[in-house]
């Protein structure tokens, strides 16, 4: 199996070993599909960020905002917490224009390099804690998912294992079509 880097070989290797300790396995491809994810949007400007690879497109930066925007909307029903004004605009992010025909919840004008970047902090402060040690009653509690069906908390962090890597998958396409802006 080839690896990226010295990093992914460790959380193979180590796992592959059964030496993980307080460690999900969910929180191992989280961790590492999130970071691809960042990693391929990290030197994107404001306008890389807002490309569309065609009409009604999502754009990357709408893209990993509604990576963030699934993570909140999983997290708050999981954790049980009420979301201020911010947070439940970005938990709509979730669904708003993406999986229905709602405006997607921030602007193009918005979406800069910083504001997406602190969208993402914001989200992974709510999830990282519970996906890297969640308790039997977490992954057995009963939410919605963004498509809408019931689903338990361990489904939710199955989602959230793999949701970064596919719309990661999704930005380097983009990221390397023709037209897409210098």
């Amino acid at each position: 199996m080839a690896h990226s880097s010295e990093g992914e070989r460790a959380i193979f290797i180590s796992h592959r070993a059964g030496t993980f300790e307080n460690v999900s396995d969910f929180s191992i491809g989280w961790t590492l599909s999130r970071q691809r994810l960042v990693d391929t949007i990290s030197d994107l400007n404001e306008s890389q960020l807002n490309w569309r690879i065609y009409d009604n497109a999502l754009s990357i930066g709408q893209m990993v905002v509604h990576v963030a925007g699934v993570e909140v909307l999983f997290a708050s029903q999981l954790l049980d917490i009420e979301l201020d004004e911010e947070g439940q605009r970005l938990k709509s992010s979730a669904t708003s224009g993406v999986v229905n025909d709602n405006p997607f919840p921030y602007s193009n004008e918005e979406l800069t390099p910083q504001k997406v970047q602190e969208l993402l902090d914001q989200s992974k402060a709510l999830v990282e804690p519970i996906i890297t040690n969640p308790s039997p009653e977490l992954l057995s509690k009963e939410l919605v998912s963004a498509l809408g069906p019931i689903i338990t908390g361990a489904g939710a962090l199955a989602r959230l294992s793999f949701h970064p890597a596919y719309h990661q998958g999704q930005a380097y396409q983009i990221r390397n079509a023709p037209g897409f802006p210098a």
